[in-house]
């Protein structure tokens, strides 16, 4: 199996509805030859109807898909040659596993010489060799969900879609199948459209990101643009922790905007001006990861005081809650590794980060 499977998706202006519900709203995306691409939003956002459209089991009301500059709106699923991942694998109980994977081969009349040898490449590719015999009943959650890709990469796909594979998965056996998925996606160089509500998934498997929210795109971008320059409050609390403070633009500069929080906060911030006004309400979006925390009497950074509230000690990290001057509670996370001092509760400490990464967002 070493053929690249990779094609190009196009959406133009994709609406689907149900009744007076407005599931996907004017989507328009592009998907490369060979990317990652994440459809990331919570349950009921439109992502999986999205998903449906592409494979076919879904019509438009409006709009177009395109598939290697050729529309697919009107050509049957089995005809599109899209594989298509469930969240539960959808495996056929009674059949092995040789059978699972081979009955899309069996479908389209493939040669049993050829369909043997598809099927043993698809298994290795998952690291299934040895397991032909087996029913699903004999095998674990992550290898069920291993079948369920084998089945769909050995028809050799043009696009490959993963509707929340890895959903019904404990946490350690998630982290490990993102890195399998990651791998085969690498090999193979399929064109990959994945949907998810997980954002660590999103940030760790793709090459961009669409956020949904409502059937429409709020963002669209790489991981680390979704996740350090969010341009909405929903983005930034939907996508990892956010602590959001509420501020006011007091002057417009060349480079970006002065603001003020509160008593305690005034500085520059990285944002265009001609986005703002003098006196706009406006949020400040802080990342815990990007915070630290000094004793009061020694910070010398940007930052402002607080007092520690709280604090949970994880393993590689302290999470830390500080209570500023105007009473906001607000995530602080640190490395614990080479920690020069822990913080206790009722420590008075300053909060310092450094303005680039900071966000200035609508309040709103």
């Amino acid at each position: 199996m070493t053929r690249k499977l990779s094609s190009e998706v196009k959406l133009e202006r994709v609406g689907k509805r149900y009744g007076e519900v407005r599931a996907v709203r004017e989507v328009s995306l592009t998907i490369l030859p060979g990317e990652f691409f994440t459809l990331l939003g919570p349950s009921g956002c439109g992502k999986t109807t999205l998903l449906r459209l592409i494979a076919g089991f879904a019509s438009l009301d409006s709009g177009r898909i395109l598939l290697d500059g050729e529309p697919i709106d009107h050509v049957p699923p089995w005809k599109r040659n899209v594989g298509l991942v469930f969240q539960h694998g959808a495996l056929w109980p009674h059949l092995s596993v040789y059978e699972n994977v081979a009955f899309g081969l069996r479908e389209r009349k493939i040669p049993p010489a050829e369909l043997a040898s598809r099927v043993a490449a698809a298994l290795s590719l998952v690291g299934l060799e040895g397991f032909e015999r087996r029913r699903p009943s004999q095998l674990s959650g992550g290898q069920q969900q291993r079948v369920a890709l084998a089945r769909t990469l050995a028809i050799q796909p043009r696009l490959l879609l993963l509707d929340e594979p890895l959903s019904n998965l404990d946490a350690q056996l998630r982290a490990q199948m993102r890195l399998e998925l990651a791998r085969l996606q690498r090999e193979l160089a399929i064109t990959t459209i994945y949907v998810t509500h997980d954002q660590a998934e999103a940030l760790a498997l793709s090459h961009r990101v669409a956020v949904f929210q409502d059937g429409a795109v709020v963002q669209e971008g790489t991981p680390e643009e979704i996740y350090w320059r969010p341009r909405n409050r929903f983005v930034a609390e939907f996508v990892g922790a956010a602590n959001l403070v509420p501020a006011q633009v007091m002057e417009l500069r060349e480079t970006g905007v002065l603001v003020e929080a509160g008593t305690s906060i005034r500085l520059p911030v990285p944002a265009d001006p001609a986005r703002w006004r003098t006196g706009a309400r406006a949020l400040l979006c802080l990342r815990p990861e990007a915070l630290r925390l000094e004793e009061a009497a020694i910070g010398r950074g940007t930052g402002f005081f607080a007092t520690v509230a709280g604090r949970v000690f994880e393993g590689d990290r302290h999470i830390y809650e500080v209570r500023t001057g105007e009473g906001s509670l607000l995530r602080v996370e640190m490395p614990a590794l080479g920690a020069a001092r822990i913080f206790r509760l009722g420590d008075r400490v300053r909060v310092e980060f450094s303005a680039e990464t900071v966000v200035l967002l609508p309040d709103g």
